[in-house]
């Protein structure tokens, strides 16, 4: 069985952790027995503390990976999602394993892996809110999204057209996390949360009382872990993609899906083309 450490985002701020990259990142991870990774444990059900625990989507990947890295431990960082890319850049860990929207600027700049979740763009609104069934309707509105998030550059996006209509949105406001943004949504104080639809479909289901997903807009997005693009983590980010696509083929991420989400995704073994 191999062992798994987290470390809070509280911790780091006495601990100077830091991953040193040699030659071969992979080969230094399976050398020095440790794996250290960024996560953000609040974003249900991919990632999210239970009984002291990382859980989720996720983690449950990541038990099937770690069997074919014998001896390693994995060290789970547990950082705001503001601070994962940044802190992937800096060398603070190794990988990424959270929830990233694949959008073409990140895919220029990060090695992206290969999807392990759908991501396209939905509303969530307050259960019963009869005026609000379309994105169009969220003209005159309070939205909300997660700052720094591709959600929210969704959400700019969507806002834009209406403006450009005449229709303009209310205003737009953001949070640290999507849980703010839900516990503002169920209080009144906005109208409306943008996130991801497996996200939402979450959301919906522990409170039905409160919460119900208006339906998606855009295009299709997935969701990817992260690596840097360089030449040290090549073989780190070959062998992730190996190890996603693998579980995709032999169907453990649809087994997955059905267990976190309901019920299966189709996903591409490769991500899009950014162009």
């Amino acid at each position: 069985m191999q062992r798994i450490q987290t470390i809070t985002a509280g911790l780091l701020l006495g601990i100077g952790f830091a991953t040193t990259a040699h030659g071969d990142l992979l080969d230094d991870i399976r050398s020095e027995g440790t794996f250290t990774v960024g996560t953000e444990a609040r974003f249900a059900p991919f990632e999210y503390i239970e009984d002291g625990e990382i859980v989720g989507y996720s983690a449950d990947i990541m038990e099937h990976i770690m069997t074919e890295l014998e001896g390693v431990e994995l060290i789970r960082m547990d950082l705001p999602w503001q601070g994962i890319l940044p802190g992937l850049e800096r060398e603070r860990f190794d990988y990424v394993i959270t929830s990233v929207t694949a959008t073409p600027e990140r895919m220029q700049r990060y090695h992206l892996s290969a999807p392990i979740a759908d991501a396209t763009m939905a509303i969530l609104k307050r259960a019963g809110e009869e005026d609000i069934s379309t994105p169009e309707d969220i003209a005159g509105k309070v939205a909300a999204a997660q700052a720094g998030s591709a959600q929210l550059e969704a959400l700019e996006a969507l806002a834009a057209q209406l403006e450009e209509a005449g229709t303009p949105v209310a205003d737009i406001r953001t949070y640290t996390g999507v849980d703010e943004a839900y516990a503002e949504l169920g209080t009144g104080r906005v109208d409306v949360v943008i996130n991801s639809l497996p996200n939402l479909l979450e959301a919906e289901r522990t409170r039905p009382d409160v919460f119900e997903v208006v339906g998606t807009f855009g295009d299709p997005v997935y969701f990817s872990w992260a690596g840097r693009d360089d030449e040290e983590s090549a073989s780190l980010n070959a062998f992730m993609d190996e190890q996603i696509q693998r579980l995709n083929e032999d169907g453990t991420l649809n087994e997955l899906q059905e267990k976190w989400f309901g019920g299966p995704m189709d996903l591409p073994l490769e991500l899009p083309s950014a162009e």
